[in-house]
């Protein structure tokens, strides 16, 4: 099935659009979990990480259709990482999971086809990854292609949500900002392969914090499904990115990662039950402040 449709129908099978990232530091892990894993060296924390990453999967699988783990936490810790990052992407796939592998790839057309491949066909296999456009349409290719050619998808950073996004993204080529020069690139690539849904396999990474661009994109862009970081500890509320969604709901992903994964002090007993109640809480309000409401089956 076409990636985008796969998304829409797991969204609204859960009935909600939020993804919960998985990006685990060792400091924020529950006090338990490291106590298990004492040591700290490399291995011990990418030990740390599998334990937590999958227990966070096992909470949250009831409630939402799509996590995103982050690469670069499971990469620092060598070997060990990517076998802990292996572990979770498998194993949310076989609760039913669509996942974004959070790694921001972008490198020359080659090196593309490495990356691409490793990310969705390879030993990650997971349904869809984060593109760094800057180095333009063939370093994207391979990405597209690989995608594909396995019913995955590929979300590119057109409007990020740090807080230097603008120092690149807002300056002006031809009366317009970049990261317009951006949708408008993304826009194009996503109707090439549009699923029955009306949504192409080429989404768009549009940052929370940014609500009056993210307006401007989705007119640039009504046909992209957005992954929308910067919700919650960033500091963007839901209002800010009614925008992003259609009037039936549909259209955004919405990802909430130290919200929920590092909610609760370290030494919680409690841990376990202050996600659940974090992930539930960000369903709940986004539900009442977006048309997310309307995504039912």
């Amino acid at each position: 099935m076409h990636f985008a449709d796969r998304l829409l129908n797991a969204c609204r099978a859960k009935g909600n659009a939020l993804c919960v990232g998985i990006d685990p530091r060792w400091e924020q892990l529950p006090s338990a979990v490291r106590g298990r894993h004492a040591g700290g060296s490399p291995d011990q924390v990418a030990a740390a990480y599998e334990e937590f990453g999958l227990r966070v999967l096992e909470l949250v699988a009831p409630l939402v259709a799509v996590v995103k783990p982050q690469s670069a936490f499971f990469e620092a810790c060598g070997p060990a990482g990517f076998k802990a990052q292996q572990a979770i992407l498998a194993r949310a796939k076989a609760l039913g999971l669509i996942t974004i592998l959070d790694n921001k790839r972008g490198d020359i057309a080659s090196t593309a086809e490495a990356y691409a491949d490793a990310a969705l066909r390879g030993v990650w296999s997971a349904d869809s990854l984060t593109v760094n456009p800057y180095l333009g349409r063939d370093a994207v290719e391979p990405f597209l292609k690989s995608a594909r050619q396995c019913d995955g998808g590929v979300f590119v950073l057109v409007r990020t949500s740090n807080p230097g996004a603008g120092q690149f993204q807002d300056l002006l080529a031809d009366g317009k900002p970049i990261y317009q020069h951006v949708a408008e690139a993304v826009g194009a690539w996503t109707a090439e392969n549009l699923g029955s849904s009306g949504y192409g396999d080429v989404g768009a990474v549009v940052g929370a914090t940014h609500p009056a661009e993210l307006a401007r994109i989705r007119q640039v862009l009504p046909n992209a499904v957005f992954l929308v970081p910067g919700y919650g500890a960033q500091g963007g509320a839901a209002a800010d990115i009614a925008a992003a969604f259609r009037a039936d709901g549909a259209g955004a992903i919405v990802n909430s990662s130290r919200g929920i994964t590092a909610c609760f002090k370290p030494d919680d007993p409690q841990w376990e039950q202050a996600i659940l109640n974090a992930a539930r809480a960000a369903i709940k309000d986004l539900t009442g402040s977006t048309p997310m409401g309307k995504l039912r089956i």
